[in-house]
């Protein structure tokens, strides 16, 4: 730190706060002006001015900015209740360091630690344990007056079977399922409701569909009696652990409790506020086995909180149903009294799912819970123009069994005594073959390379060495015959070629097939206007900007030094590279000339005993700092010269540099 030093006389000033004072400016205070000194930042002259404008200001209380902090940071939604324990808690440990009590307050929660001071205390109050809790959760500040929906018209409750009843793979009466469905091809009247309570407009039983629904109501029994075992066992095989919407059993199971079909979107319920959870909503008990989920999250419970609370009556609309094996919640509601729903502005995006250990593909698991596709590039494959198969899978093992059956026949002609008494359909395997050791991995030499070698046993169960031995004497016969004739034997086909053949003409015409109906396809869906590709599964390159990490890259395959350069893989690109900067010179010429002609002038050169050119070091640095001769003494020359030894080459985090010296490399 440099510190100001000065013989003259100077005026210090302070920041200015945001709300000058006028005294600042009327008259100057004796401090401000004094002999130059090196001040470090922490020896300013601060007086009590100074504090009084830049100190810290505690004119908020902690309970106001910890609801201050709330508002702000979105945090807690409703207002904090300590226990007892976390009232001790915070009124007596400073900052996890025990102190001792001394504040009234502190002493009295210390006391209500204790369970038998706590209900003295009760006794004392005149109340029950219950009460006391209650009082704990009373709301304290000022209550909201109840809301007000003016916009909202009387509340019409209709009796209305669902329509998708009935169930998948459930049996019912055609002629009262056809009766049932009579009451959606009913119109809605609109009735004024002075009319309705006057007398005027009097509506026929008919057309309320309270018999269609009587006759739903018959049905839907039926089906419950018959299903509330099943559907009890599935959830104890399916359900997750305990969460809020799980399907209610065992104890918490009673008589009467309605089902999934039984609710339909649009259908207006009463029921029971049973819990509130920040991040996920409040859940309401409308007599089904499933609680309803009402969607609501982090800082909308702000606005709320005084309106929704446990155990409280409501009434509720269903939005949605939805699969309970795969969905969370499978009844989505929202409130219609208290109607809260122009104070909720944190929507879902879509509803909670289960994820299962079978889900493995996940754009099959983004369909079937409604969510958009993972965007993806197009790859621009164009099945049409790909080339026919006719590589069929099981040619491989054909090929294998007919090299296996030819080895035992070879093997029968060079030693006919050991086979002498045997019948080759009774030949048996050595040891038991399974998929496990029916395929051996070893290393063989190759002129003097050691290299990988495999063997695929096969087991003489699937040969067919009859039909094989018969072949092979025909073949013996027709090539005496020709040699006899004195002509040249032609080799033709054997058995198990042409079934080869066959195989691969089988898969090549099947793959035509699927070309065909490819065409067909495509040709009908360009005729219809109907889009060749599912709707949004591939996005534009756009989308996803320049460069995007793609981990199939070859790009990113490795770290930014590039390619490991010591593979055995791009050995022969290291000495390529070798060769052209051995003939580059220096640098002003470069020679096209591949590698092996390269290596041809060399031997040539060497054999009518040609040295290669050696290049001098040229003096163009007279003159110049020292510094540029060091530079010129780290670089490494060598490569210059035709012949590069590539052991001495240095390795930098796995990759060669081929033109940097050992030396040089590491010097300050």
């Amino acid at each position: 730190m440099q510190l100001l030093q000065t013989p003259h006389h100077f005026l210090f000033t302070f920041p200015k706060p945001l709300n000058p004072q006028p005294k600042w400016t009327t008259t100057p205070h004796p401090h401000l002006s004094f002999k130059s000194k090196a001040f470090s930042s922490d020896e300013f002259p601060v007086d009590e001015t100074f504090l009084q404008n830049f100190g810290p200001k505690d004119k908020e209380t902690e309970d106001e900015a910890r609801k201050r902090n709330w508002v702000e940071r979105g945090w807690a939604p409703w207002e904090e209740i300590l226990t007892p324990e976390a009232n001790f808690a915070r009124k007596s440990l400073n900052e996890g360091e025990e102190v001792a009590l001394q504040s009234p307050e502190a002493i009295e929660a210390f006391k209500m630690l204790r369970p038998s001071y706590r209900k003295k205390k009760m006794e004392e109050m005149g109340l029950t344990e219950d009460d006391y809790y209650k009082k704990q959760f009373e709301i304290k500040g000022n209550i909201p007056a109840p809301l007000e929906t003016s916009w909202a018209g009387p509340l019409v409750v209709r009796q209305v079977p669902p329509r998708d009843w009935p169930p998948r793979d459930w049996e019912v009466d055609r002629e009262e399922l056809e009766f049932i469905r009579g009451a959606h091809k009913l119109q809605a009247v609109r009735v004024k409701v002075g009319d309705l309570e006057s007398g005027e407009n009097k509506v026929e039983n008919d057309e309320l569909c309270l018999d269609r629904y009587k006759v739903f109501l018959k049905q839907y029994k039926e089906w419950a009696a018959a299903n509330k075992d099943r559907l009890e066992e599935e959830s104890y095989k399916y359900d997750q652990d305990y969460h809020p919407g799980r399907r209610k059993r065992g104890k918490d199971y009673k008589e009467g409790m309605y089902e999934l079909p039984f609710y339909y979107p649009g259908q207006i319920c009463e029921g029971k506020v049973t819990s509130i959870h920040l991040y996920q909503g409040a859940f309401v008990d409308i007599g089904g086995v499933y609680d309803g989920w009402v969607p609501i999250k982090n800082n909308d419970w702000y606005w709320i909180r005084h309106h929704i609370k446990v155990g409280m009556r409501c009434m509720v609309e269903v939005l949605a149903k939805r699969d309970p094996y795969r969905f969370r919640f499978p009844i989505e509601l929202r409130f219609v009294y208290p109607n809260i729903d122009h104070l909720i502005f944190n929507r879902f995006d879509f509803p909670p799912i289960f994820h299962h250990d079978e889900d493995t593909n996940p754009d099959e698991l983004r369909r079937d819970s409604g969510r958009p596709p993972v965007p993806r590039k197009d790859p621009k494959d164009k099945p049409v123009e790909e080339p026919l198969l006719s590589n069929h899978p099981y040619v491989d093992k054909l090929w294998q069994i007919h090299v296996a059956e030819q080895m035992i026949l070879d093997d029968v002609e060079a030693n006919p005594e050991k086979y002498k008494d045997k019948k080759l359909s009774e030949l048996t395997d050595d040891e038991d073959l399974n998929e496990e050791n029916s395929i051996e991995y070893t290393k063989a030499y190759y002129k003097k390379t050691l290299i990988p070698k495999v063997i695929l046993k096969t087991s003489v169960k699937e040969l067919d060495l009859e039909t094989a031995f018969a072949e092979r004497q025909l073949r013996n016969t027709l090539r005496k015959e020709t040699e006899e004739r004195g002509e040249e034997y032609k080799v033709t086909k054997m058995r198990r070629n042409i079934e080869m053949d066959e195989y691969d003409f089988l898969h090549w015409r099947r793959s035509l097939e699927e070309r065909e109906a490819l065409i067909r396809d495509i040709s009908c869906r360009k005729a219809l206007g109907l889009p060749l590709e599912e709707p949004g599964r591939y996005v534009e390159d756009s989308y996803f900007g320049k460069d995007q990490y793609d981990p199939d890259n070859p790009l990113y395959r490795y770290d930014y030094w590039g390619e490991p350069k010591n593979s055995e893989k791009s050995k022969q690109e290291r000495l390529t590279d070798a060769h052209n900067k051995s003939i580059v010179g220096k640098s002003n010429i470069w020679y096209e000339m591949s590698y092996d002609d390269c290596i041809k002038q060399r031997m040539k050169r060497e054999a009518k005993g040609i040295k290669p050119r050696e290049y001098e070091e040229e003096d163009t640095n007279i003159g110049e700092d020292d510094e540029d001769d060091d530079d010129d003494d780290d670089f490494d020359f060598s490569f210059l010269n035709e012949t590069v030894d590539m052991t001495t080459q240095p390795h930098v985090n796995g990759t060669e540099s081929p033109g940097i010296s050992d030396e040089g490399m590491f010097e300050d």
